[in-house]
């Protein structure tokens, strides 16, 4: 027998040719557990799909991965639709990719799921990061549809509740493709221009592929970079996404984002005419206080002025009380002195002097008796007018009487 010899990469060719024209293998289901995971730096995701009794290789180039909406992990139950083909460099047939989901979960739930998770783990949701809103913002900027009815809710609520505040609408698409990309760089130009106190980030409702678009991670790190307050209002009460849990509050509606934002005008008309009227009774209680207070001084003062008027005349009364008596005592004084002179003017020398007498001194010494001189003292004697100075000759004394 002919033996029939053929290279191995003509085998391979071969099996592939088979393979590739066996329309069953060309588009078909497979169900397995991801293993052997690894995304390549060119964008390509090789792994294998295994269940209990089997496994076969798997590859998922990047431009079908690009659709994807969770990152694929070791693990995972999942349905991927593709081709079975073989490598002809190896000879090993595996399937290609085109498309793959979750078993059980659904796609965006596990991406949903999976971007919280990593963000959650960054600290973007922690309390501590969000900022205060402002109470009574000068400038408001919405972020969503310039059609939608939530811009129309939005507008109607603030200019009801609060007409002093400027609204800045940035009209973007709110979901579909781009829609994300639109939302992020809405963010992006309110915090470049500082263009707004605080931000309305949101739409009306739908279902989650409408809502997706505040799902993906460029729109989360937007909010979540902003330095104004953000408000997310995405969907009805019951809608929940990942821009909910990095904005600064979240808002069940858009309508409730509107009065989340401003306060309610007749609420703060209602308070301050209550302030007003408070202050006015504590104004009025104040004055009627303080004239008490005044009445009361005024009357202390006059009392005090009284006793004033009494000191005053009982002082104008000592005093002259005290003149009078001090008049009496220097008249007192005055007679004696004047009857004293008169006894000092009758024993006065110079009087004595007058009769002819004469005072005689030595040496400043008043010579009493004779016995004080010697012949030859120089005394001197003193008359009424005048005084002369003279020389003992001689002494004699006389006899006593």
């Amino acid at each position: 027998m002919e033996r029939r010899i053929v290279s191995v990469s003509q085998i391979n060719a071969y099996i592939k040719n088979a393979f590739d024209s066996d329309f069953l293998l060309q588009n078909i289901w497979i169900k397995g557990e991801i293993s052997n995971f690894k995304l390549h730096y060119s964008g390509h995701m090789y792994m294998s799909l295994k269940d209990a009794d089997g496994v076969i290789r798997a590859v998922m180039f990047k431009g079908a991965g690009a659709s994807l909406r969770f990152v694929p992990e070791n693990g995972m139950q999942v349905l991927a639709r593709g081709r079975i083909s073989v490598y002809p460099r190896d000879g090993a047939y595996q399937l290609y990719i085109e498309e793959m989901e979750p078993e059980g979960a659904g796609a965006l739930y596990i991406a949903f799921e999976q971007l919280k998770a990593k963000l959650e783990k960054e600290g973007l949701f922690d309390p501590a990061r969000k900022k205060a809103l402002p109470r009574y913002p000068g400038c408001i900027g919405v972020i969503t549809s310039a059609t939608g009815a939530a811009l129309r809710d939005i507008m109607n609520i603030i200019n009801r509740r609060w007409r002093l505040s400027d609204v800045t609408v940035y009209p973007v698409l709110v979901q579909g493709e781009g829609a994300a990309a639109e939302i992020a760089a809405a963010v992006s130009y309110f915090n470049r221009e500082k263009a707004a106190d605080v931000l309305i980030v949101g739409r009306g409702g739908g279902s989650q592929e409408d809502l997706w678009a505040f799902n993906e991670e460029i729109v989360a790190r937007a909010v979540a970079d902003s330095h104004i307050p953000v408000i997310s209002a995405v969907g009805h009460e019951t809608d929940f996404t990942i821009c909910d849990f990095v904005s600064d509050l979240r808002a069940p509606t858009p309508s409730a984002a509107a009065e989340l934002v401003v306060p309610d005008e007749t609420e703060i008309r209602a308070m301050l005419s209550g302030v007003e009227k408070r202050l006015s009774a504590h104004l009025s209680m104040s004055v009627s206080k303080s004239r008490e207070k005044v009445n009361s001084v005024s009357t202390r003062l006059s009392n005090y002025k009284r006793q004033v008027e009494d000191l005053e005349y009982e002082l104008d009364s000592l005093t002259s009380s005290l003149a009078q008596a001090m008049q009496t005592v220097l008249q007192k004084e005055q007679n004696k002195l004047m009857q004293n002179a008169g006894k000092l003017d009758v024993m006065s020398p110079l009087k004595v002097l007058s009769r002819g007498f004469t005072y005689t001194t030595k040496s400043g010494e008043a010579v009493a008796s004779v016995s004080m001189l010697e012949t030859g003292d120089e005394i001197a004697v003193r008359f009424h007018d005048g005084l002369a100075d003279c020389v003992v000759k001689d002494t004699e004394r006389s006899e006593s009487i």
